[in-house]
Order: structure tokens, then sequence, then C-alpha cells
């Protein structure tokens, strides 16, 4: 058992002895997979966590159900203003509804952020109201409310002017965050910057306790609309229900490892070239095929190890500066996505490696030896 424990320290000294004597070539082969690691943890971690911020916002406006047209997306961003604003009327009057807010969701294309017209009394009245950190609602058509993370993104203070929609508002009031968007405009406007007259992209509704019941009552209204739950829409929130997202994501994750695999091979590829005699050597001492394959590999084990902790750390030093840049930008780094980041890194360094070690196994000692 000590035979053994000295052969693999042994075996461990040997693979850091050769990554040490070529600090240049193992550095740029720990930055490469650290690239990879950072490439897919921000991807994953940007696309997952605003996704996730989103679910809370909408959970934050205080309605339990949801009234979208048919086949609508569930986000948000994408929806248009169709719907009749009278059909709120309708729902409200339903006996088991308590309170309906209709919504026109405009987006502004300069930073995507994400504008709310509304009627400032009903929608408030859907959950304890907006908690202003500053100034008032909005009294007439070119005042807008901002949420307090906007406001410190975008440094506004209460009286400043903002262009949102080609068109220039005056915040009057700033609120905790939370509430759906970031910038809320009276309804009447946001149907006129819309084009959109009399007519709303949803309905924020609140059941006065069985939301079963209430969606069944407004689904008799008009069977053809989408009306969904809050806790059916939150179990929608995941990116693998934004399609247009999926092909950037593993786009983004296939240059990550194609990086990785490039930059390994040729390491490891110039890396056999210089240590022919060296293998020669070792296969002239007895090192046998499988031992110089296991070598090789075990020193590119050791940088992969070293390139993904790297690469983790950046991740997580990133996030922490980003988040001070800009509190609006949630990235979700969760553990499933560390552990498939550092699977990846290793699939890609290790394909990288397996064939300059195949041919560094294959040399004969006596050609190898004679090697200049």
């Amino acid at each position: 058992m000590n035979e053994t424990f000295e052969g693999r320290f042994s075996l461990l000294q040997m693979f850091w002895g050769s990554i040490s004597t070529r600090p240049l070539r193992s550095s740029l082969s720990v930055i490469a997979i650290a690239i990879q690691v950072v490439l897919v943890l921000m991807i994953a971690g940007l696309t997952s966590g605003v996704i996730s911020e989103w679910g809370k916002r909408v959970e934050g406006v205080g309605a339990d159900i949801i009234v979208q047209p048919p086949n609508s997306s569930i986000f948000f961003a994408f929806s248009s203003a169709v719907m009749q604003e009278s059909l709120g009327g309708k729902i409200a009057a339903l006996p088991d509804i308590d309170e309906v807010a209709p919504t026109v969701i405009l987006t502004e294309p300069k930073n995507l952020v994400m504008v709310y017209g509304i009627d400032f009394k009903r929608f408030n009245a859907l959950s304890r109201g907006f908690l202003f950190r500053d100034g008032r609602a909005f009294s007439g058509p070119d005042e807008v409310i901002a949420d307090d993370i906007i406001a410190q993104s975008k440094h506004l203070k209460v009286g400043s002017q903002i262009t949102l929609l080609n068109h220039v508002f005056t915040v009057s009031g700033i609120v905790a965050h939370g509430k759906g968007a970031r910038y809320f405009i009276p309804l009447q406007t946001a149907q006129d910057l819309a084009g959109a007259d009399k007519r709303v992209s949803m309905f924020y509704v609140r059941s006065k306790g069985d939301t079963e019941i209430a969606r069944a009552e407004i689904l008799k209204l008009d069977p053809q609309n989408s009306v969904r739950s809050l806790s059916e829409y939150v179990t929608l929130m995941t990116t693998s229900n934004l399609p247009q997202l999926r092909p950037f994501t593993r786009t983004m994750v296939a240059l990550g490892i194609v990086i990785s695999f490039l930059v390994v091979l040729l390491n490891m590829h110039t890396l056999v070239m210089e240590r022919t005699r060296e293998i020669g050597i070792l296969k002239a001492l007895g090192f046998s095929r499988f031992d110089v394959v296991r070598m090789l590999l075990g020193e590119t084990f050791i940088l992969t190890l070293m390139g993904t902790g790297f690469g983790i750390a950046i991740t997580f030093l990133v996030q922490a500066i980003l988040r001070q840049i800009n509190p609006g930008l949630t990235i979700l780094i969760s553990p499933s996505w560390i552990f498939s980041a550092v699977v990846l890194a290793f699939v890609g360094a290790t394909t990288g490696a397996t064939y300059p070690a195949l041919r560094a196994a294959s040399y004969d000692p006596v050609v190898a030896l004679a090697y200049e």
C-alpha cells in the first residue's frame, strides 16, 4: 500500500514538473479552459437569471390570474395590445372576481426595458400598492413612475426628464421594484403611443379566494383567451419555454467547448513534439503505451482542474461587479450549471488531448531517442 502511495505521489510530481517547466503554455491552456467555463456560466446565468427575476416581478403585482389573448407568449415583451378594454368590465362583474387591472405592455426599443401602461388606481389595488421611495403617482399624460432599480441605474430623480418610446416624460415618483415593469405610464398614454385605442395587452385579475372557480368564470366569457393562474404561469417561467434563447445558449456553449478543444489540442500537440526524446527515454525505461497516455492525460486533467477553478472564480467576480454597475441585471449561477460547466470543460480538454497522447504512445523508442 505504501509503494502504491509513493508511486502515485511520484506520478503527481511528474505531472506537476512537466506543467511548471512550461509556464506560458500551461497558462494559456488554463486561460482557455477558464474562458469556456465563464462563457457557459455567464450565458446560462444571464438567461435563467433574467427569467427568474421576471417571474418574481410578475408575482409582485398581486394578481392571481393573468388573462391574455389567444396563443400569446408567456413573455410579455412579445405581447401586443389586441384585447378590448371593455372585457375588463365584464370580468370585474363576475361574482368571484375582486379586482381587474387592464395593462398595455410596451418595450422601449433602445434598451429593451418594459413599460406598463396602467390605470393607477386599479393596478395599485391588486396588492398592498406601490411603495413610494419618493414623489407621487402620475397625474398627467406625460408623467412616469420609475422603480428604484432603474432610477439608480439611470440616475433618475423626481422631476427628471426621460425619453421613452420617443416621448418625453417627467418622473413623478420612484417606487420599490417588483411590480412587473420598470416604468409605469398612464393607460391612455400607452394606448395612444401604441396606436391601440380602447385596447390592452392583458388583464391582471385578483379573485376573491378560489382561483380555479374565478378562472373558469373568465373562460366562459371568451373560451379562446389564455387564462392562467399565477402558480401555473410561474411554473412556465423557464428558458425551455423561450425557443429563441435555446439556439443562442447552445451556440455559446459549443463555442466555449471548441475554444477549449483547439487550445488544448494545439498545446498538447506541441508539447508532444517537444518531448519526443523524453517520451523515448520513458518507453526505453519500461513505460507502456498506457503509461504514456495516462501521463499526458493526467497533465491535461490538472490543467483542466486549474482552469475550471479559475473560471468559476472569474464568473463570481464578474457577477459581483455587474451587480454593482447594473443592479437590474440578474445573473443566476446555480450548482447544476457549475457542474455542467465543469463536465463540459473536462470533455473538451480530454478530447483535445486524446489524439496527441495516442500519437505519443505510438512512438518507437529507438526513433524517438534519435529525434532532434
